[in-house]
């Protein structure tokens, strides 16, 4: 089958899968099932790809592999806060700045979606057209950074949610563990994985193309639909205790907290009844 052609038929999966989970949505009011749905289609089409692409057939299986265990391990992650949890901040503040038209344009929303698992496959089949013959360097360094990634961001929301399972930390901040060196640990992770596929296309035709899948990422992290909704909720609901997390905590990338705010938060903390 055509590559092209391969690309139109996963789209067009995507779309009639998309249509069903808005009227699931719509139903049950929470929109954070299309996270789900994303994942897994980035997975399906990335296996739709390996049987349609020719480079290096044990390259090809291997990515498919990888790209499965990243899908199933977030889709998993996904949809147990979606079955346990209220729905996403990030959806609520989308639902409250659309008004009325919520319905209309989360529709819109989840057929973009639609779209944008296809094209974060594109870096692995970008990936996956490499013919050098496996293993090279490039490939030990893809999966090393998959595997850093993969652990990382799994450490990092079993952090928070231990956190959260703490009815006595409600209103408060979690900062343990990743959380007290970046306010999205789980984000940069997530980021960071995406460069596995940027490491397994190295001298592929188009290799160039495969950085657009981390920074297409990182677009959507810092501007769209990741950190800019997730703060404003947390604002929301956290106040104050935020915001001083904020000046104390790097927003992206982990780094040792600002001491001049974690002073000032130590003396606050210091001053509360206990």
């Amino acid at each position: 089958m055509n590559l092209w052609a391969t690309v139109a038929i996963a789209w067009g999966v995507m779309a009639v899968v998309m249509v069903i989970l808005w009227f699931v949505q719509k139903r049950s009011g929470d929109a954070g099932i299309v996270d789900v749905a994303w994942t897994l289609g980035v997975a399906a089409t990335t296996a739709l790809f390996a049987c349609n692409s020719s480079g290096d057939q044990t390259r090809r299986i291997l990515i498919a592999v990888l790209a499965f265990i990243w899908a199933l391990r977030l889709a998993g992650h996904i949809l147990r806060r979606v079955l346990t949890m209220p729905e996403d901040g990030r959806y609520a503040v989308l639902r409250e700045r659309w008004g009325a038209r919520h319905q209309l344009l989360l529709f819109g929303f989840f057929h973009l979606q639609a779209s944008w698992a296809v094209l974060f496959a594109l870096p692995m089949l970008l990936a996956m057209g490499n013919s050098r013959t496996f293993p090279q360097v490039a490939d030990g360094i893809g999966l090393v950074i998959f595997v850093a990634a993969i652990c990382g961001e799994t450490l990092a929301d079993r952090q928070l949610r231990g956190f959260r399972a703490n009815p006595e930390n409600a209103s408060t901040v979690c900062r343990d563990g990743l959380w007290r060196y970046s306010r999205h640990p789980n984000y940069f992770f997530e980021w960071c994985h995406w460069w596995s596929y940027v490491a397994f296309a190295w001298g592929a035709p188009l290799f160039w193309i495969s950085l657009l899948g981390p920074m297409g990422m990182l677009f959507f992290l810092l501007k769209v639909t990741g950190i800019p909704p997730t703060e404003a909720r947390a604002l929301a609901t956290r106040g104050d205790a935020y915001r001083e997390y904020q000046q104390a905590t790097s927003v992206f990338f982990p780094w040792p907290p600002a001491k001049a705010a974690t002073k000032t938060i130590e003396a606050t903390n210091n001053r509360s009844p206990h």
